[in-house]
């Protein structure tokens, strides 16, 4: 049995998203995606193109009429069935604005799973 060492719960949500790579400042690659879960440390992402690990990602997020803006670091990217990709995103610290309505989401994430 596998330990999980997350500092953070996750929470089914899916959620649309924009993105935006970039690696060192370059854009690389604009498209849109969906968020499979969050928290508050990062996110699992499903896109149709691979996004390269160790790379940026800006999103936005549309969570109910809010959307949120992140940014955050890509961890891994792997290929799914059906030409989809999931994409692990390590969340860099978000203004506290973004913090805070994140937070608010993942409250009513967990309440709804809970």
């Amino acid at each position: 049995m596998s330990e999980d060492k997350r500092k953070h719960e996750r929470y089914s949500a899916l959620n649309l998203s924009y993105l935006c790579e970039d690696r060192d400042g370059d854009l690389l690659y604009e498209g849109m995606g969906r968020t499979l879960n969050v928290s508050e440390g990062g996110i699992l992402l499903e896109t149709n193109f691979y996004i390269s690990p160790g790379n940026n990602l800006t999103l936005e997020i549309a969570l109910e009429d809010t959307l949120v803006n992140l940014r955050g670091r890509v961890i891994y990217c792997n290929e799914q069935a059906g030409k989809k990709f999931q994409t692990g995103l390590e969340l860099l610290e978000p203004d506290a604005s973004s913090q805070a309505i994140l937070r608010q989401f993942i409250k009513i994430f967990a309440e709804q799973q809970g």
